[in-house]
């Protein structure tokens, strides 16, 4: 008991330096709350404005659940480059030098993250509100969706932590956008599967951004693409499987990383 009391209090440490570092970086904050802004007007309203998805369905209610759903994509290469710059500067020597539970480095930065990724949510949902976007699926199914959207982001985040400890510095951790701007393109985030030649077609209803992205619509009662796949049919259980099968790959994957650093 006293070893998990000491676990959480490690815990406990690392999240509230990660949050005091983002209070007191007020550049972080404005990147964090205007970055959602600028995906908003550049993907729906100047990009939205030539979008036809078919069935003479409202661009906004089709996309702006898939603007929730990359911006949980792409948040991995924050946490990323989060961990890159910490390895590099040697914050993450120094905490491996001290009494700490060896996964209290690893686990505070994925619920430091997960609290970002909350936050991005809330400014993101705020501001489809103000442009007309409304969830018609109730509270219970409403919070659900949200739900979703974290839980992918949690997964996500230990993909970013273990990539973010693999990598040399933080230069070649800022190059991950090659790697992130398909990963959440390639999917129903902006277009139904079903309008993309056959076999990116069949690339974008297997991402897990696209599962994620459909069963969020499904629960807010958005337009959701048209498809007959099972992938498609079984969004809701792929939007909780995909996360869940990342997180057992990659979270394993990452403590182990950061145990074996220096070694």
């Amino acid at each position: 008991m006293s070893q998990i009391r000491w676990a959480l209090s490690d815990y406990q440490t690392i999240v509230q330096q990660e949050l005091t570092h983002l209070v007191r970086q007020p550049s972080l904050i404005a990147w964090q709350l205007g970055s959602p802004i600028v995906m908003v007007l550049l993907f729906v309203f100047v990009f939205g404005s030539a979008m036809d998805i078919g069935g003479g369905a409202d661009f906004t209610s089709f996309a702006m659940p898939g603007m929730f759903a990359m911006t949980m994509a792409f948040g991995f290469m924050n946490t990323a480059m989060s961990v890159a710059i910490y390895k590099e500067k040697g914050f993450i020597d120094r905490f491996r030098s001290m009494p700490m539970a060896p996964s209290a480095v690893v686990t505070g930065r994925g619920v430091s993250d997960l609290i970002h990724a909350a936050l991005d949510l809330v400014v993101l949902a705020l501001i489809a509100l103000a442009i007309g976007w409304r969830s018609d699926g109730g509270l219970a199914a409403t919070l659900f969706a949200f739900g979703l959207l974290l839980w992918l982001r949690f997964a996500l985040i230990w993909i970013g932590v273990w990539i973010g400890l693999k990598v040399k510095n933080q230069e070649a951790a800022g190059n991950l956008f090659a790697l992130a701007f398909p990963f959440g393109m390639i999917s129903s985030v902006f277009t139904p599967p079903s309008l993309m030649p056959d076999w990116l077609g069949a690339i974008a209803m297997w991402n897990p951004v696209s599962s994620t992205a459909n069963a969020v619509r499904e629960l807010f009662g958005n337009p959701v693409p048209l498809g007959g796949s099972w992938i498609e049919q079984n969004a809701m259980l792929m939007a909780v499987t995909w996360p869940a099968l990342i997180t057992l790959v990659f979270l394993p994957l990452a403590v182990r990383k950061y145990q074996s650093l220096g070694r």
